[in-house]
């Protein structure tokens, strides 16, 4: 598919992130005004609440973009998902009749603010890349027990904090945390000094589920991508993870990027799963192209220094799709909800710079990075930003996330303290 041309300029760059094949979908506002649902178009974005009081977009007796969420949208499944990208190409393309009219209801992206783009209903997390998953389990269990005998045959994952979910651009604070090291003989109270992120795509489910679905219903459900951070305590979490797995290591925050993007436009970079090493049982099965071709990165900014790149990757590294996370998940019954954030683990490929997290970067602390600045890292500190970027390439045309970034703040006096 070849870049399709729009009316706004902007978009019609081939290294511009939001051009008419995308069309993301976000939450924003300008200066004093209330938050409001709209689209991105080049350096623009359209104002879909203006849009559908003048009548530009009416999608059916009720209004859908009253409130500043899009999770009325993801309800009403994937009939109205298509009805409105039809309707969105057909007033930003080029020679649109209705232009002039949609012409009021732009806003340049620059004066905006970014808001969470839908309420999140439940949120789960799954350890689903087969590199990282080596990687983590070679550290703490040799490279001949790295896997958990289950891995190959499911996707593993633990329930969340949907509260903790926040927009990029939200800062995060350090955490306090009971702490047990190796030569520790009884547990302490500090701040996580082994804080760091997890590379990962978050997958958004818009359609409900009452019981166990395909994995071609769970991916015909999903409704969107983001970036997606999974900002983690390590050293809380080797001490509390066993038996029952991460808890308050990972209930700090997730940072996602600014704007979902649809499934409709990742169609073109669709691509299979790994070969499989065991065959799945039936209902995890394959059943076509269910991954996407999406360059992946992470950059570090220190306090007062400049951007480095320290990881490059790709979404298709991942081991299990997030329509068999999505199947997997129902597998008990569980009901799935319009507004279900799906974490697919982090995303590492097989080289050294290709792993998504500081913990494999610096191999548990003992291989520290060396930034431009001459310091060195071996996991995130004070006063760090952390920038996700993620893009897929088509012929003369990106589909672009919005990054997603997150600034590490010093840890909060004891809060226990008297």
């Amino acid at each position: 598919m070849a870049l399709k041309k729009s009316w706004i300029a902007s978009a019609n760059s081939a290294d511009h992130p939001f051009p008419l094949n995308n069309l993301p979908y976000g939450v924003f506002s300008t200066g004093d005004s209330d938050p409001r649902c709209g689209v991105a178009i080049g350096d623009m974005i359209l104002d879909l609440a203006e849009a559908e009081a003048t009548g530009l977009v009416d999608l059916g007796d009720e209004p859908l973009f009253e409130m500043p969420f899009w999770n009325e949208v993801m309800e009403e499944g994937p009939a109205v998902w298509a009805a409105l990208r039809n309707r969105l190409i057909a007033l930003l393309e080029e020679g649109a009749q209705e232009r002039q009219a949609v012409e009021a209801c732009l806003v340049p992206m620059a004066e905006t603010v970014m808001h969470m783009p839908f309420m999140v209903s439940e949120y789960t997390d799954f350890y689903a890349g087969r590199h990282h998953a080596t990687n983590v389990g070679t550290m703490f269990r040799g490279a001949e027990n790295a896997l958990p005998p289950n891995w190959l045959h499911i996707p593993i994952g633990y329930n969340g904090r949907a509260s903790s979910v926040v927009v990029s651009g939200t800062d995060i604070r350090r955490p306090w945390g009971q702490l047990k090291g190796p030569n520790d003989s009884a547990p302490r109270w500090a701040p996580s000094a082994r804080f760091d992120i997890e590379l990962e795509m978050g997958a958004i489910v818009g359609t409900p589920s009452e019981g166990p679905i395909t994995v071609q219903e769970a991916d015909d459900h999903i409704f969107g991508y983001v970036l997606l951070n999974d900002w983690s305590a390590r050293d809380i979490q080797a001490w509390e993870y066993q038996p029952l797995g991460p808890f308050q290591a990972k209930a700090t925050a997730t940072s996602i990027s600014p704007w979902i993007v649809t499934k409709a436009a990742l169609e073109p970079f669709r691509c299979d799963t790994p070969e499989r090493e065991v065959e799945l049982l039936d209902h995890l099965k394959d059943c076509g192209p269910m991954l996407y071709d999406i360059d992946l990165e992470v950059t570090l900014r220190p306090e007062g220094g400049e951007e480095a790149t320290i990881a490059r990757t790709n979404y298709k590294e991942m081991y299990y799709s997030a329509a068999q996370q999505l199947a997997h998940h129902t597998t008990s019954g569980c009901p799935m909800n319009a507004g279900d954030l799906l974490g697919s683990g982090t995303i590492s490929g097989p080289e050294k710079d290709a792993r998504g997290s500081l913990l494999e970067l610096s191999w548990g602390g003992k291989e520290p990075l060396t930034l431009p600045t001459g310091e060195t890292r071996s996991f995130i500190e004070d006063g760090d930003t952390l920038t996700l970027k993620g893009a897929a390439k088509g012929d003369g045309y990106t589909i672009g996330f919005g990054d997603c970034t997150g600034t590490l703040l010093p840890a909060l006096s004891d809060p226990y303290a008297r």
